[in-house]
């Protein structure tokens, strides 16, 4: 009995250490005012080239984040972002997202990659203020509106002949069998016909412009009349159209949906003009989501205003990053418009934005697209890393994850190295 007492308070004494450390780092940060020291930054290919951030520190205490997939992001990050925030005070988040988008960008030219690489050092900064202070990231947001994040799979064109209802409801099969239980769906349209392939040369198409013919909207809806027959009248699902239509035609496949009760039509029309959109919004009552190409605050700010969508689409980790998509999500709430979000993220990023989404009042549903076996792997977090097709939050400082160096050193871009 005395053994095993002793034991015991064997045990608690171990546990208080190794809590302590972590508490006594913290404290000191807040102390002394913890300084950065280095950015550094990694690709490792998966579906995308991800590019992953390190922020490192005077304290030994270090932040994880992702900027959005594409070339020169890393170099952008390394070159022009790096000096920026080397000596600062981590905890000054915003000033540091706002003080690297001024000084590589200018303030009147901001977007694309630039907001894409500053987006990924902005949610390793947050992973690391969270870590100091010793709470989740949601909380530093503002709090959480909800514990689990809702996610939708995204599948591409179904395997071979997608003119046959039965690629589509094996695929619709499955989807339903993964094992983390997927609620909602969405499916590829704008392959239904495939109008950016070179070799195909049906009358009435040209690769160059956005028409669809009657034979066009019927196949669709018909390939769609399918997934949800097999799917069942309640489950939702959505349909991409990746920019690729003018108005009249849009508004015709709209009318033509309404039917299916859809969670969405994605992207039906190129990104760049909201009045057409709005007009696409007003003749269907399919809803529209859009907004995976539009780059902060003031690239969604003339869509929402214009009511041009039932929800606004962001990309947190390429879009501004955590606190601009929060700003983004909030004015799309005053109009009654929700927030989803679109999600080519690796773990890292999408555990970023599943944190922001938390902390998002009209925040709908996330995506997760192009699946590969060793995807949750990347990251080590307790449990798995959704359950019911739902993320849940965890009571962890920061993020909550770190990176699996074994699974991320085997999945290298080619020249790359660990944190080089």
């Amino acid at each position: 009995m005395i053994s095993d007492r002793r034991a015991f308070l064997k045990m608690v004494a171990a546990g208080s250490v190794a809590f302590a450390e972590p508490c006594r780092l913290a404290a000191a940060a807040l102390r002394n005012k913890v300084r950065i020291t280095d950015v550094k930054c990694m690709i490792v290919r998966g579906t995308w080239d991800w590019n992953l951030v390190k922020v490192e520190t005077d304290s030994g205490l270090y932040g994880i984040g992702e900027a959005y997939w594409g070339p020169g992001i890393k170099d952008l990050i390394l070159r022009e972002l790096k000096p920026a925030i080397i000596g600062e005070d981590p905890l000054n988040v915003d000033k540091l997202y706002t003080w690297m988008l001024m000084r590589s960008a200018g303030a009147g030219a901001i977007g694309g990659q630039t907001v894409s690489a500053a987006s990924g050092v902005e949610i390793a900064l947050w992973d690391l203020a969270g870590k100091i202070l010793g709470t989740p990231v949601c909380n530093l947001l503002g709090g959480r509106f909800r514990d689990r994040v809702r996610f939708y799979r995204t599948l591409q064109l179904p395997h071979g002949n997608i003119a046959d209802p039965v690629a589509w409801r094996d695929q619709v099969a499955e989807a339903r069998a993964e094992k983390w239980g997927w609620t909602a769906f969405k499916f590829q349209g704008n392959g239904i016909p495939p109008a950016l392939d070179p070799q195909f040369k049906e009358p009435g198409h040209d690769r160059f412009t956005r028409n669809l013919t009657a034979k066009d909207i019927r196949e669709i809806v018909t390939a769609m009349d399918t997934v949800r027959d097999s799917l069942g009248p309640d489950i939702p699902f959505a349909i991409d159209f990746h920019w690729a239509y003018d108005l009249h035609d849009a508004i015709a496949l709209g009318k033509a949906l309404e039917h299916l009760n859809l969670m969405w039509m994605e992207d039906p029309l190129p990104p760049e003009n909201p009045e057409p959109m709005a007009i696409l919004a007003r003749s269907t009552s399919t809803p529209i989501c859009t907004g995976e190409n539009l780059y902060g605050f003031q690239g969604f700010r003339r869509l929402i205003e214009a009511q041009a969508c039932a929800g606004v689409h962001i990309d947190i980790p390429k879009s501004g990053g955590l606190l601009e998509s929060k700003r983004i999500s909030d004015f799309a709430d005053a109009y009654y418009i929700f927030t989803a979000a679109h999600n080519p993220a690796s773990p890292v990023g999408t555990t970023a934005s599943a944190h922001a989404a938390a902390a998002m009042r009209g925040f709908r549903i996330h995506e997760l697209a192009n699946w590969i076996d060793w995807w949750p792997d990347l990251v080590m977090r307790d449990g798995p890393f959704w359950q019911d097709g739902y993320f849940t939050i965890q009571d962890k400082p920061g993020l909550g994850i770190e990176i699996n160096p074994d699974v991320a050193k085997a999945h290298l871009m080619p020249g790359e190295t660990w944190w080089g």
